[in-house]
C-alpha cells in the first residue's frame, strides 16, 4: 500500500520535532501536526519561560547582597510587563527556530488539530492523509480539581501571561512546579502562600532534600500550609473594590488572596485524538500505553514524551524521539532509553539537582549496605553578603562495592553541577574514584570529591 507519508507525528513539542527531523534525515517522508505552538510545553509554558522568571525573581536578592561587596544599589520597583513581554519575545524567537528546523529538514507542518480516523489515516481540518507509521507526541496539560469556584483558578500556563502582577498569591500543590512558582512570585514581590494536602512537598525527592528546601524557602517569607486543602473558592471584593478571592480550607480557616494558582498535576493530552477508534489502548490517567520500544497496542502507532505519563522531562522526550527515528528508519539495532540515573533539576530557590536513587529507594534493595555522606554549609558568596542561605549535599554509596547510587544537592547552580556528576553516575563511578578526583577550589562542587566522613549507615 502506498502512503502519503512514512511518518506522521501528532504534536510538535520537543520530542515530536526531534523524531520528525531525525526521521527525515534518514530519508523518511515526514509530516507533523500542531494545533497550538511549536516547541511544546517546555518552550512555551514550561521550563524555558519558567527559568527566565526564576532569573528575574532572584535580582532582588542580588541587589541586597551587593551592599556588603561595596555596591550601593537600590532595587527600585519591579516592572512586571517588562519581564513578561521580554519573555514572550524570546518564546516567539524560539517558535521561529523550531519552524525553521522543521522546514530545513523537509518536514511538512500542518497547523491544526489532527485526529486518527484509523490506524493509518489522519484528518486535519478538512484534509485527510495516510501514513505508514504514526507517532503520538501531544504532551500533557495541567488539571485542576472539580471544586466550587474552579473557574477562578489559573494554572502555570496562564501565569506566564498575567495582565497584572498580584500583590498576594496562593499556590495550591506540592510538586516541583508549585514550589518553583512559589519562589518566583515571592521573589518578584508577591506575598506568597503555598497550600499542600500532604505533610511535606516534593514527594519522590530525597527526604533530606525535601526538609532542607522547606527550611530554606520559609526563610524567604513563603507561608507553607501543609496537611491543608481548598474546598471552595469564592470571588469577593476587597476594601479598594479590587477583585479578591476567598479560599475555604479543610482546617476550617479561610484565606484571602489576589490570585489562585493550582499546580496539582498534569494529564496526558489524549482526548479527541481518535486514539480509541484506531485501537490504541489508554491507561487509567488517559496515558498512551507503550512497550519498551514505544509501540502502542497498534503495531504501527508509537508514542513518546509526556503523553505516555512516564518521566515528564524534555530531554527524555528528545532522546525517545531519537530512538523512534533509529528504530523505524535505520537498520541499526533497536534502541530505547535507559531510564536509570536521569539527572534533573528543580529551579526553586535555592535550586535542587539530583541524580540516581533517593535514600528511601536505595533502602528497598540495599538496607544495611549503605553509607550516607552529607554536608551542609554556607555558600562562599554569603560569607560576605550575610544572607542566611545554606547549601546541602548528599551522596549515597553501596558499601559492599563502593558504587555511588545517588547524588543530591540543594544550592546555587545545583543543576549545572549535577549534570556533570550524572556522567560519572552513568559510568558506574565508585566513591573511591570521587575521592581520587582533585577538586576545583574554591567551589561548592568540590565538596563532592572531599566528602570523607560517613554521616550514617543505612
Amino acid at each position: 500500500m502506498n502512503f502519503d507519508y512514512d511518518l506522521f507525528v501528532l504534536g510538535a513539542g520537543s520530542g515530536g520535532v526531534r523524531a520528525s527531523r531525525i526521521s527525515a534525515s534518514y530519508g523518511a517522508k515526514v509530516a507533523v501536526a500542531e494545533s497550538m505552538f511549536l516547541g511544546g510545553t517546555c518552550v512555551n509554558v514550561g521550563c524555558v519561560p519558567k527559568k527566565l522568571f526564576v532569573y528575574g525573581s532572584h535580582f532582588h536578592e542580588d541587589f541586597a547582597d551587593a551592599k556588603n561587596y561595596g555596591w550601593q544599589v537600590e532595587a527600585g520597583e519591579f516592572d512586571w510587563p517588562v519581564l513578561r513581554d521580554n519573555k514572550t519575545r524570546e518564546i516567539e524567537r524560539l517558535n521561529g527556530i523550531y519552524a525553521n528546523l522543521l522546514d530545513g529538514a523537509g518536514v511538512e507542518l500542518f497547523e491544526g488539530h489532527a485526529q486518527l480516523v484509523d490506524a493509518n489515516t489522519i484528518k486535519i481540518g478538512d484534509k485527510t492523509v495516510t501514513a505508514k507509521y504514526i507517532l503520538v507526541a501531544t504532551g500533557g496539560w495541567p488539571v485542576v480539581p472539580d471544586i466550587p469556584g474552579k473557574e477562578y483558578i489559573i494554572t502555570s500556563n496562564e501565569a506566564f501571561y498575567l495582565p497584572e502582577f498580584p500583590k498576594e498569591i496562593t499556590i495550591v500543590g506540592g510538586g516541583y512546579i508549585a514550589v518553583e512558582f512559589a519562589g518566583i512570585f515571592a521573589g518578584l514581590g508577591a506575598k506568597t502562600t503555598l497550600v499542600y494536602r500532604g505533610s511535606m512537598f516534593l514527594r519522590g525527592f530525597d527526604d533530606s532534600v525535601r526538609s532542607f528546601v522547606k527550611d530554606e524557602i520559609e526563610k524567604k517569607g513563603i507561608n507553607l500550609r501543609f496537611e491543608t486543602n481548598v474546598t471552595a473558592i469564592e470571588k469577593i471584593t476587597g476594601d479598594d473594590d479590587a477583585v479578591r478571592y476567598q479560599l475555604d480550607l479543610t482546617t476550617g480557616e479561610q484565606l484571602h488572596t489576589d490570585l489562585v494558582l493550582y499546580a496539582t498535576g498534569r494529564k496526558p493530552k489524549t482526548a479527541n485524538l481518535g486514539l480509541e477508534q484506531a485501537g490504541v489502548a489508554l491507561g487509567d490517567n488517559g496515558q498512551v500505553l507503550i512497550d519498551d520500544y514505544y509501540k502502542t497496542s497498534v503495531d504501527n502507532i508509537f508514542a513518546i514524551g509526556d503523553v505516555t505519563d512516564r518521566i515528564q522531562l524534555t530531554p527524555v522526550a528528545i532522546e525517545e524521539g531519537m530512538c523512534i527515528a533509529n528504530n523505524l528508519f535505520t537498520d541499526n539495532p533497536k534502541k530505547h532509553l535507559d531510564y536509570r540515573n536521569i539527572a534533573t533539576a528543580v529551579f526553586c530557590q535555592p535550586n535542587i539537582g539530583t541524580v540516581g536513587l533517593t535514600e528511601a529507594e536505595a533502602l528497598v534493595d540495599h538496607t544495611g549496605d549503605l553509607d550516607i555522606f552529607e554536608s551542609r554549609f554556607k555558600p562562599m558568596k554569603h560569607t560576605i553578603s550575610g544572607r542566611d542561605e545554606g547549601t546541602f549535599l548528599k551522596m549515597i554509596v553501596r558499601r559492599s562495592d563502593d558504587v555511588v547510587l545517588g547524588i543530591h544537592m540543594v544550592g546555587p547552580d545545583s543543576g549545572e553541577i549535577i549534570q556533570g556528576l550524572a556522567v560519572a553516575m552513568v559510568a558506574g563511578a565508585t566513591k573511591a574514584q570521587f575521592d581520587a578526583t582533585v577538586g576545583i577550589h574554591p567551589t561548592a562542587a568540590e565538596e563532592f570529591v572531599t566528602l570523607r566522613s560517613i554521616t550514617r549507615g543505612a
